[in-house]
């Protein structure tokens, strides 16, 4: 079994707040994150893939393909956009870097299945210090 990593960046805005919690409760709990007039981060996204590699071509998978899945069902919906507004996969859903890289997983498994590969992991790094790992539901 081999890994392969593509590495994917974009720029998003969110809000962590309940709204059935008074703005000093979400300010309590979740901090500058609460803010209501939203904040952003410059994310890292990294999708690692695994499989065999190809008597054929040498690849596991060609992350050119890689890459364009990545772009068409996570950055082109994800970039420079509010994550609770502008967001199919995430309306209705909490914008924790822990949800975000469940739903990113889920966006991306099959289309990533279709090329042959299997995916192993999401890593979305929020700040220079808060990185969160998804590796699906085993």
């Amino acid at each position: 079994m081999v890994y392969i990593t593509r590495k994917e960046s974009f720029s998003a805005a969110h809000r962590l707040s309940r709204p059935d919690w008074s703005e000093e409760k979400n300010r309590e709990v979740f901090g500058k994150c609460s803010n209501p007039n939203w904040h952003g981060h410059n994310y890292v996204l990294w999708v690692t893939v695994k499989g065999n590699v190809s008597s054929e071509t040498g690849f596991v998978a060609n992350l050119s393909d890689v890459s364009n899945v990545i772009k068409q069902y996570i950055i082109d919906k994800v970039d420079h956009k509010n994550l609770d507004l502008d967001v199919d996969f995430m309306k209705g859903k909490k914008s924790s870097t822990e949800v975000f890289a469940v739903e990113i997983w889920n966006q991306i498994e099959e289309p990533l299945r279709k090329l042959g590969c299997n995916l192993h992991c999401v890593k979305i790094q929020e700040t220079e210090k808060n990185i969160v790992e998804y590796f699906g539901k085993n």
